[in-house]
């Protein structure tokens, strides 16, 4: 078999969910396919492992050792065992699932949700034309690269959230605003990347890809996320897996109450990482106020509780919680936290004046799945460069979209303007600005961008004289109409 391309790969498993389209919801496509495709993968690249142990000792029980592979399969659960089954192919299925979950302490809960032992949902007949679909190709490493089906796995991501609408958001953030958040934050060989609510993996799978065009090695990097959702905690773990990278620290649980990245015996403290980078859930209603607002345990609470209604500024202090003395952080965030009163004006009066917001750039409207309304990203430094204390930089970028039917998105030229207006930290009219501390103050910590970079064109100066003149000649246009109707009302009879 020749080596798969991007393309090829992408229609395959496109033509897998095809397959399934009336038999699910489309919103739960991922779950199956992605289940599915992990579990050829597993096999295949197990298979491939043991051919070449086999070739170098010549012992196929020294070649099936467990210990000579990077994951087990157990026996009778490979690919090959469930095809030989005709009926109760679903059954099967899960039984292999569960075993090779059973026998890799990592994989541990990968399958979350993949139940094909479900007749009325996946008749026999459904399932052996999906299996079958997958036969078309071999997934081993000679195959495709880890990097390329990673590549293919992230595709269908984004399809999958085009597809489920509103509940994408949940788990997908549109790449080219990723990358823009990891460009500004710029991590680096050896460092620490923490994501706290990492849906699929996309920002911790980007700081990789960064590295990886910087040159750099990748894999120096220590990935951390958490996840409160079980399923998409198990997308996330694939991802990084078909990625090849099965080193990453990725937990399950709610982080605002429940934070897993802890250090310290008997009171526990939150760990910190040289970068954090997140996409949390817009405006969240039951985010833990109840908990929150007697005191956080692990004193996140530095500023103050936020609103009962609104959680946003409750992750960007557990971000600020988490990041090492000299670590930078960038945050997905409604425009509201810019400018609310009440609890938030005081939290964001608090990382103003201990000058921590290096950056707030404004996002245009339409980017993210289900969510119209136009987001920031608010950059954090906990010790910023000279040149940029006591300075926020302020960047108006709601005209930088591309527009689309649906969505709209980021260009490369997009995010290569507002990368650049954001490492050079000047002023550029109608775009960027630097502004001081002391004009944010006199503003009571506004930081409603608008107010300090404006879009509009400027107004042409008026020439007074010349618009009197004007007014004039209208003035006696007007009375000229008023003589004519008034003699026409003089020739009906209706003399006034």
């Amino acid at each position: 078999m020749s080596q798969l391309t991007l393309q090829e790969l992408e229609s395959h498993l496109w033509g897998a969910a095809n397959i399934l389209r009336g038999s699910i919801d489309s919103g739960d496509f991922k779950h199956y396919i992605f289940g599915l495709l992990f579990y050829r993968r597993l096999c295949d690249v197990w298979e491939e492992e043991y051919e070449r142990k086999l070739g170098q000792y010549g012992d196929s029980d020294l070649a099936a050792d467990p210990d000579e592979h990077r994951f087990h399969i157990p026996e009778g659960h490979f690919w090959r065992d469930v095809r030989q089954h005709t009926t109760n192919i679903g059954e099967h299925l899960n039984a292999a699932f569960h075993a090779i979950e059973d026998a890799n302490l990592r994989l541990r809960g990968v399958f979350q949700d993949v139940d094909f032992n479900n007749k009325q949902r996946f008749p026999d007949a459904t399932l052996e034309k999906l299996l079958q679909h997958f036969e078309k190709h071999r997934f081993r490493h000679a195959d495709v690269e880890a990097d390329m089906l990673g590549n293919a796995y992230e595709y269908l991501i984004a399809q999958f959230a085009d597809d489920a609408g509103k509940k994408g958001g949940e788990f997908y953030t549109p790449k080219m605003v990723v990358r823009l958040i990891v460009e500004c934050l710029k991590p680096d060989e050896g460092m620490s990347v923490y994501d706290p609510t990492c849906g699929s993996g996309g920002m911790l799978l980007e700081c990789f890809h960064h590295l990886e065009r910087q040159g750099k090695n990748p894999r120096s990097l220590s990935l951390y996320g958490q996840e409160k959702n079980l399923n998409t905690w198990a997308i996330c773990s694939m991802n990084l897996f078909l990625h090849d990278i099965d080193d990453a620290f990725v937990e399950r649980g709610d982080t605002l109450l429940d934070p897993k990245h802890l250090v310290g015996d008997g009171t526990k403290a939150i760990r910190t990482f040289d970068r954090v980078l997140a996409n949390p859930p817009f405006s969240l209603k039951e985010w833990g106020y109840d908990t929150w607002s007697t005191g956080d345990k692990f004193g996140r609470d530095t500023y103050g509780c936020p609103p009962k209604s609104y959680g946003d500024l409750a992750f960007v202090q557990h971000m600020v919680a988490s990041l090492k003395k000299d670590g930078m952080l960038g945050v997905v965030l409604p425009h509201g936290i810019l400018f609310r009163g009440g609890a938030e004006a005081k939290i964001r009066k608090g990382l103003l004046e201990d000058d921590l917001i290096d950056a707030v750039i404004g996002l245009g409207p339409n980017l993210f799945y289900g969510a119209g309304i136009p987001a920031c990203i608010l950059i954090i430094r906990k010790n910023k460069p000279a040149e940029r204390k006591g300075k926020v930089l302020v960047i108006n970028g709601s005209q930088e979209l591309v527009e689309g039917k649906a969505q709209n998105h980021l260009s490369h030229a997009n995010l290569k303007r507002f990368t650049n207006a954001f490492h050079s930290f000047a002023d550029e009219e109608r775009f960027s600005r630097t502004v001081p501390l002391d004009e944010i103050r006199d503003n009571d910590h506004n930081l409603n961008i608008s107010r300090y970079v404006s879009t509009d064109e400027d107004d042409d100066e008026i020439d007074v004289a010349a618009e009197v003149v004007k007014l004039k000649a209208l003035r006696q246009q007007r009375d000229e109409a008023e003589a004519r109707m008034m003699g026409f009302l003089k020739e009906l009879g209706y003399d006034a």
